[in-house]
C-alpha cells in the first residue's frame, strides 16, 4: 500500500531520524537514513507505491534533496480519498488541489529571504542538509570543505559543474579526517617500478593516444608467405608506436633540458611495457588508463591541453604542476597532483573505517554540493525545520474563508497534509506531535514569525536568528511534484492487476 512506503520512509525524517537496513538475496545489507538510497534500493511491486518512489529519486535527481518529505507529502494527499468514499468525485477533490497549491507558492515566495550568498550562509544551508543524512559530528566537520570546493570550482557568469569536484574515497583512518585537499587526486600509480614515485616542478602531458599493440578498429586481415614478410610487418607496426615515443622523448628534452623539473604523461589509453621502460630509462612518469572523467579536471586544474593525437605535439599543449607523488596505501596506489596555481577542479577525499561508512559519506557530499549550487543559483533561501510548513498551512486557513463551495475541502485538505513535516520532525525527536504542533501554530499566529522547533530541547525557536536555512527551490519543486501526482493518481480509473489505485 502507499501509506506503507509513507509509514518506512517517516522515521527517517530529520536529524533525530533512525536508520533503514535493507538485506537483499545475496546476504548483503546496506544501513542508510538516505530517503533516495532507500528507494533505490527497494523493489516496490505495488504499481501506485512505484509510481510515487520514481518521483521522488527524481526529485533528489532534479534538486539533490526532498525525496522523504515528497513521499510524505503524497501520502498525506491521497488520505483526501475518504471525501471520494462519501461520495464526492474525484475531479472536485483534484481541482481543490489547484487553488492552494498556487496559493502556497505565491506565499513561499512571499516568505524566500533574498540575500548575499556568502560562505557561511551556504555553510548554514549544507549543515542542514547534511545533518539529516549522516551523525552529529560529521556535520561540523563537512559543511566547510563542501562549500570551499564549490566555490573553488565556481567561474564568473559561467554555470557551476559540480563534476569538476572529484569525490575520492580512501579506506583509511577515520570518517572526521574527511576534507578538501586543493589538488586532484588519481585512483591508480605508475605502473613500471623504475619510474619515480615523487617529482617536483614537472610539465604535465595528457592525451587519448595509444602506446601499445591493438587490434584493428574494423575487420581485417594480414597475409604474408614467409617469415621475412611477418617480420616485416611486425617492425612496421612497432615503429608506428615507437615513433609516437619518440615525439614525447623530444618534447620532454626540449622542455627540460638538463634541469631537474619532471615530465608525467597520463593517458586515458594504454601503454605497451615495452614503451613503459623507455619511459622510464628518460626520466619520464607515465601513467595510463586514467579514467575519462579525469580527463577535463586535468585540463582545468594543471591548464594544459588534452591531445587525441600527437600530430601537433609541442610546449603549449603541456600542463604544470608544483608536485606530483605516488601514495601507497595497502595494495592500493594513488597519485596527488598539487601546487598548481588558481585550479578550477577540486579533490574531497573521504576517509572511513569501512565501505559501509565512505558509501553514507559519499552520498551525503553529493547532495549537499547539490544544495550550495541551489542556494547560489536561487540567490536566497527559506527558513527550516517545519516553519515554513505552518506558516504556509495557517496563510491557507485564513484563504478559505475567501473562497466558497467545495474548493474550500480541497484547500482544508491542502493544508493538513503541510502540517505533516512539522508533525514528524516532533515526534521522531521524541516530542508530542499535538502539542509541539500547537505551541508552533498559536506563537506563530501572535508574532506572525516562521517559527520552528528546536529539536534539541523541543522549544520553539526563530529559525531565522539561529541561521537554519533550506533550499528555496527544493521546497517549489516539492509542492509543485506532489500535487501533480497526486492529482493524477485521484484521476486513475484503475490499475493493473487492482481495483483501486490506493
Amino acid at each position: 500500500m502507499v501509506w506503507g512506503l509513507q509509514d518506512m520512509l517517516r522515521t527517517n525524517l530529520g536529524p533525530k531520524g533512525t536508520m533503514e537496513m535493507l538485506s537483499s538475496g545475496a546476504g548483503d545489507s546496506k544501513l542508510t537514513k538516505d530517503g533516495n538510497a532507500l528507494l533505490h534500493e527497494m523493489q516496490i511491486q505495488y504499481s501506485t507505491a512505484s509510481l510515487i518512489a520514481k518521483v521522488a529519486k527524481a526529485q533528489d535527481d532534479i534538486t539533490g534533496d526532498g525525496t522523504t518529505p515528497n513521499v510524505l507529502i503524497i501520502g498525506e494527499l491521497l488520505k483526501a480519498d475518504l471525501y471520494i468514499s462519501k461520495g464526492l468525485h474525484p475531479r472536485i477533490i483534484s481541482a481543490g488541489f489547484e487553488a492552494p497549491n498556487q496559493k502556497a507558492l505565491q506565499f513561499l515566495e512571499q516568505v524566500e529571504v533574498s540575500r548575499e550568498m556568502d560562505r557561511k550562509t551556504l555553510i548554514d544551508v549544507v549543515r542542514i542538509s547534511l545533518c539529516t543524512k549522516v551523525h552529529a559530528e560529521l556535520t561540523d566537520v563537512l559543511p566547510e570543505a563542501v562549500v570551499d570546493s564549490t566555490l573553488a570550482i565556481r567561474k564568473k557568469d559561467e554555470p557551476t559543474n559540480l563534476f569538476m569536484v572529484e569525490i575520492m574515497e580512501m579506506k583509511h583512518k577515520s570518517e572526521t579526517d574527511t576534507s578538501l585537499i586543493r589538488r586532484l587526486v588519481l585512483d591508480h600509480g605508475a605502473w613500471h617500478p623504475g619510474m619515480k614515485n615523487r617529482v617536483e616542478n614537472a610539465y604535465i602531458l595528457m592525451c587519448n593516444v595509444s602506446l601499445e599493440y591493438e587490434k584493428t578498429e574494423v575487420n581485417s586481415g594480414f597475409f604474408y608467405k614467409n617469415v621475412e614478410e611477418r617480420e616485416k610487418l611486425v617492425k612496421a607496426e612497432r615503429k608506428f608506436i615507437e615513433d609516437r615515443v619518440k615525439k614525447i622523448v623530444e618534447l620532454k628534452k626540449k622542455v627540460c633540458g638538463d634541469s631537474d623539473r619532471g615530465f608525467v604523461v597520463i593517458s586515458q589509453k594504454g601503454i605497451d611495457p615495452f614503451f613503459l621502460d623507455a619511459h622510464a630509462k628518460e626520466g619520464i612518469v607515465a601513467l595510463h588508463r586514467a579514467k575519462r572523467r579525469n580527463m577535463k579536471r586535468l585540463t582545468l586544474f594543471c591548464f594544459g591541453v588534452a591531445l587525441n593525437s600527437f600530430d601537433d605535439l609541442n610546449p603549449d599543449c603541456l600542463g604544470h604542476a608544483g608536485l606530483v607523488y605516488e601514495y601507497t596505501l595497502g595494495e592500493e596506489k594513488f597519485t596527488f597532483i598539487e601546487k598548481c596555481s588558481n585550479p578550477y577542479s577540486v579533490t574531497l577525499l573521504i576517509k572511513g573505517a569501512n565501505k559501509h561508512t565512505l558509501t553514507q559519506i559519499k552520498e551525503a557530499i553529493r547532495d549537499s554540493l547539490r544544495a550550495v549550487k541551489n542556494a547560489i543559483d536561487d540567490g536566497c533561501v527559506v527558513t527550516s525545520p517545519g516553519a515554513v510548513e505552518v506558516a504556509m498551512a495557517q496563510a491557507l486557513i485564513k484563504h478559505k474563508t475567501s473562497v466558497k463551495g467545495w474548493v474550500q475541502l480541497g484547500i482544508q485538505a491542502f493544508a493538513d497534509t503541510l502540517l505533516i513535516i512539522p508533525k514528524v520532525l516532533a515526534q521522531n525527536s521524541g516530542f508530542d506531535l499535538q502539542e509541539t504542533l500547537v505551541k508552533i501554530q498559536a506563537e506563530h499566529s501572535e508574532s506572525g514569525q516562521l517559527v520552528g522547533v528546536d529539536l534539541n530541547t523541543g522549544e520553539l525557536m526563530v529559525a531565522a536568528e539561529e541561521g537554519i536555512w533550506d533550499n528555496y527551490y527544493v521546497k517549489k519543486q516539492l509542492l509543485h511534484s506532489c500535487t501533480v501526482i497526486a492529482t493524477n493518481i485521484f484521476l486513475q480509473t484503475r490499475s493493473c492487476g487492482s481495483e483501486c489505485p490506493l
